[in-house]
Parts: structure tokens; C-alpha cells; sequence
């Protein structure tokens, strides 16, 4: 079967167990997440056998330490998916919510529903736990979807997929409710790209290229992001250990994630008593820092940043940093070479966190919190199936109601339109 027959073939199906799905109540949704969280708990060891292969092949590809550690499907992993799985059973479903209603001049009854998106396709890289995340959060939302990830996980993502089947055929439900694609052929990402009319909308996780890729191709509405530059700025008014701490967490908690501090921002006020602590505590991760020229005369070991620093997402042990005048020119530098993926401002001056929330142009903003907290799971979402710094739909962590639409409901009694 050629990569476009095999794509039609899996769409047409989820399209299809999608109207069943659609109709499902939500104690038999639940029910089946319940059963993965148990099928998860009881393949455990099958998961990570699987997983090893992965990570031995990756090693043998030198693949970079960050990608492996994306790959990593270890106890740990496992613990938090079951631990998603649990957390979105709790959340309420929104499917068949009902609102917005008012009578009209005729006597009917006008209002909206809200409704699943149908079929979503999910194109992804690196991390297999993005396999159960993106298909609990769709399942709860009464969507099928098409998953595709990368080759490089091939053998784990085969292994969660048989564990998210089982539980749905223990529910007497379809596996076609999850279409998930057993072939690494990358010819198989542009058909899925093409299948306007069975998948309603793709959402990418993975790399720049990746992103950039679906967008200029497909011929479905996308939901992603690009880039995650992320900032702090640290505010003339500050709780100066607070700051530092916030700041360490943001960038070296984790490097390779989308929101992952990139850029710190400082007031002139504060840089000279501020950036010598904040050196040692860098230099003691091995974070290697970048900064303006007013910095270097602060901070005189430290290498000169250039123009191209402060657009960059290094997803790297690598930090730039810039000496700013005011809060003004800070939410000016974050909105210009900024990716409005996540934002904070570290401060005591409540009038001038209002004005941060108000004027940074991000998905996320945050006050006197490391960025680090822009994640479904932290947001109390259960996990996410993406981060979009598009306006238009859904906007930052996309959780369920993000996977949902609304249609208009009238409720009459034998009304006709004059």
C-alpha cells in the first residue's frame, strides 16, 4: 500500500469512530483512560524493553544528548503518564456543555454546544510520552486522532499504542478511535498534511523545521508553536534571593524545553548587586552566559551577546543577558525578538506587574513565577497536547477545552420565519 492509500485508509477510520465517539458519555470515557492508566502500570516493563531500543539505536545514530533525553521512557515517565491519565479523568468534560442562551423576538430559544474538533492529527518528535498525552486529552474531548511520531521512538510509541488499544477493546470500543502510524516513511507526514476533509486540524511537537514544515504545507488548520524564546525580567524592585532562584529554575531545571528561560533582562538599578550572585550560582551549573556590553563591564568573563542572542532558543546550557533602562524598554526588547511563548517579570511593585500582564504580547505571563510553569500539567490541564502562540482558536497550553469548538443550538416550538 502506497503512503497515500495507507494515510486515507487511517483517516477514513478515525473519521468514522469519531462519530461514535462524539456521543460517548463521560463515566465511558473515563473508563477507558482508567483502563490504560492499569494496562501502563501492568506493561510497564514491556514499555521500557521497548524504550531501550530506542535509546541504543539513538546512541549509535550520535544523536544529541538533549534529543536522547527527550527519548528517555524510564519509571519516572511512566509514573507521570499514569499520573496525567488520572489528573484529566477528574477534569469535567466539557462535551454537551450548553450556554449563551436567550430568546429572540420569534420565541426561539438560541444557544451553543460545545462540540469535539473530529479528527485531529498529531505530528511529533522525540518524547513518547507525547503518545499517551495527545490521545488521552483527545479521547476526553471526544476526538479521534492520528498519531505520527518520530522514527527515533518508533518502538515505544508502538508500545503505548498497544497499550491505549487493548484498553479501548476491553471497552468494546474501535482501535481505529486512535490511528496511529506504524510506518517511519516521512512520505507519510505530507499525506497526512493532504487529508483536508478527514483530519480537521494537525497540531506539530517537535523542532523549528519540523513546525515550520507543516506550516507552509498543510491544508488543515494548525495549531503550534515555533520557537520558545523565553524571558524574565528582573525589575528594579525585587525580593533578591526570590529572583535569583526564579531565575536558576527557569534556565536549568531543564534545558531542552519550550519554556526554558533563554533571556534575562535587568534593570539597571539592580544589574551591579544582582549579576555577580547570579554568575556564581550559572557558573556552579555550567551554564555559560552571554551578555550586553553593559553587562561585561559587571560581568567582565563573560562573552559579548550579539544581535542574533536574543532571537535565539538555545535549548542549551547557554544564557544571554541585557542591562535595560526600565520596565518600558524591557517589555519592548520581549515583544520585538521575543516568540510570545512565555514571559515573567520578577518584582514587589504591584502597579508595574499590572503593566507587564497588560503589555507583554505572550501566551503565557507570568509575575514572580519561573517559566518553567507553562505546562498543561502545571496549569491543572492534566497534560497538554501542544503549546500555540497563535491567537486565533486556542492560545498557549492546549488542553481540552482548546481541542473543542462550539455550534449554535435553537430550541423552537413550532415556530416558522415570517
Amino acid at each position: 500500500m502506497n503512503a497515500k492509500d495507507y494515510m486515507t485508509k487511517l483517516a477514513q477510520e478515525a473519521k468514522q469512530s469519531a462519530y461514535l465517539l462524539a456521543q460517548l458519555e463521560t463515566q465511558q470515557k473515563n473508563n477507558v483512560l482508567k483502563t490504560i492508566a492499569e494496562v501502563l502500570e501492568k506493561n510497564r516493563n514491556d514499555l521500557k524493553k521497548a524504550n531501550q531500543l530506542d535509546l541504543e539505536a539513538a546512541k549509535q545514530k550520535n544523536l544529541a544528548s538533549a534529543l536522547i533525553d527527550r527519548l528517555v521512557l524510564n519509571d519516572k515517565v511512566i509514573d507521570g503518564m499514569i499520573a496525567g491519565l488520572e489528573q484529566i479523568i477528574t477534569l469535567a468534560d466539557p462535551i454537551g456543555e450548553m450556554g449563551d442562551f436567550h430568546y429572540q423576538p420569534s420565541g426561539i430559544l438560541v444557544g451553543k454546544m460545545r462540540v469535539p474538533l473530529g479528527v485531529i492529527g498529531i505530528i511529533y518528535e522525540s518524547r513518547p510520552n507525547v503518545t499517551i498525552d495527545a490521545f488521552a486529552l483527545c479521547f476526553k474531548s471526544g476526538n479521534a486522532c492520528v498519531l505520527r511520531g518520530g522514527s527515533e521512538a518508533i518502538n515505544s510509541n508502538q508500545a503505548i499504542a498497544h497499550c491505549i488499544r487493548t484498553a479501548l477493546t476491553k471497552n468494546d470500543l474501535p482501535e481505529s478511535i486512535l490511528g496511529f502510524v506504524e510506518d517511519t516513511d516521512r512520505a507519510l507526514v505530507g499525506e497526512m498534511l493532504q487529508a483536508s476533509g478527514l483530519i480537521d486540524v494537525i497540531i506539530p511537537r517537535g523542532g523549528k523545521s519540523l513546525v515550520k514544515r507543516i506550516s507552509d504545507e498543510a491544508r488543515i488548520p494548525v495549531i503550534k508553536h515555533l520557537d520558545g524564546i523565553c524571558h524574565i525580567y528582573l525589575d528594579d524592585e525585587i525580593n533578591t534571593q526570590e529572583a535569583i532562584e526564579i531565575s536558576i529554575n527557569a534556565k536549568t531545571s531543564r534545558y531542552g524545553t519550550c519554556n526554558t528561560l533563554e533571556t534575562l533582562l535587568v534593570h539597571e538599578k539592580i544589574a551591579s548587586q544582582i549579576l555577580p550572585l547570579l554568575e556564581k550560582e550559572f557558573q556552579s551549573k555550567k551554564v555559560e552566559l552571554r551578555g550586553c556590553e553593559k553587562t561585561l563591564k559587571i560581568l567582565p568573563g563573560i562573552t559579548l551577546a550579539t544581535e542574533n542572542d536574543w532571537h535565539t532558543e538555545y535549548l542549551a546550557p547557554i544564557l544571554s543577558i541585557k542591562i535595560v533602562s526600565d520596565l518600558e524598554t524591557a517589555i519592548e526588547h520581549i515583544n520585538y525578538h521575543g516568540s510570545h511563548h512565555t514571559d515573567a517579570i520578577i518584582t514587589t511593585n504591584y502597579e508595574h506587574s499590572r503593566q507587564f500582564l497588560r503589555a507583554v504580547d505572550s501566551a503565557s505571563v507570568m509575575v514572580n513565577a519561573s517559566t518553567r510553569f507553562a505546562d498543561g500539567f502545571e496549569y491543572g490541564l492534566g497534560a497538554e497536547i501542544g503549546i500555540s502562540t497563535d491567537k486565533l482558536h486556542a492560545r498557549g497550553p492546549v488542553g481540552l477545552l482548546g481541542l473543542t469548538s462550539e455550534k449554535w443550538i435553537v430550541l423552537g416550538s413550532g415556530q416558522v420565519r415570517n
